[in-house]
């Protein structure tokens, strides 16, 4: 009577079909994940842009006009995440334009079909505009 030989493990054609079961997994998480990375980094922009437009509003509490970015935050051109560059333009004693700017990969942020690049913070005459109005929390 001859034995029969039992050969324990995988084949190679598993392996193979496992590794791309995997590797498909792998990308589709990563298309997902990636907008949400962008998401949370815009909220760094957002969040910096409300502090600025707190340091106005004490600033103008003591002088005749708003300041611009050196008054007012120190001259630092980048959000706390460095994924925004600052800028602080139209100032005078009733208005003032904040706007952040993207920087590398952030530059690919959307909010549904709308660019989230750049952020605009903008008070004139006591009325507040944040445009692009998808990309700011209701």
């Amino acid at each position: 009577m001859k034995k029969k030989m039992i050969f324990n493990g995988f084949t190679l054609i598993e392996l193979m079909v496992t590794c791309t079961i995997i590797s498909i997994l792998i990308l589709i998480s990563i298309a997902l994940y990636t907008p949400q990375v962008r998401s949370g980094r815009r909220s760094d922009a957002i969040n910096t842009l409300f502090s600025i437009s707190l340091a106005e509003e004490n600033y103008r509490s003591t002088n005749a006009t708003y300041g611009t970015i050196a008054q007012v935050w120190n001259s630092v051109t980048t959000s706390t995440g460095g994924y925004y560059t600052l800028a602080i333009s139209n100032v005078t004693s009733t208005s003032y334009t904040i706007t952040a700017t993207a920087v590398g990969d952030q530059a690919n942020d959307i909010q549904g079909s709308t660019s989230c690049t750049p952020l605009v913070f903008a008070m004139s005459a006591g009325t507040i505009t944040q445009t692009p109005t998808a990309c700011w929390p209701s």
